[in-house]
């Protein structure tokens, strides 16, 4: 992925903007990553697979609850807190 500072992304923005038509383009600011721009379709396509993964989440809870594999709400909130839930 290509990097630039935020000052060549001001500076150069049409060009950016072609580039991004074509892979990810990342800016920096002092030497840190501050955001990725993505072309539309890259947006679109991470969005549906968002979109999808959620409703794979929810299909499977919904399995869940109808086998009568629950989690008490603390015990849920717990394991979310310390990082073991999946």
């Amino acid at each position: 992925m290509e990097t630039l500072t935020a000052n060549q992304a001001k500076t150069q923005f049409g060009d950016m903007l072609l580039k991004v038509q074509r892979a990810p383009v990342q800016i920096s600011r002092n030497g840190k990553p501050v955001a990725v721009l993505l072309s539309v379709e890259d947006y679109q396509a991470l969005e549906a697979i968002k979109l999808r993964l959620l409703q794979e989440k929810i299909e499977q809870a919904r399995a869940d609850i109808a086998a009568g594999k629950l989690v008490e709400g603390d015990a849920l909130f717990s394991s979310l807190l310390n990082g073991e839930f999946d």
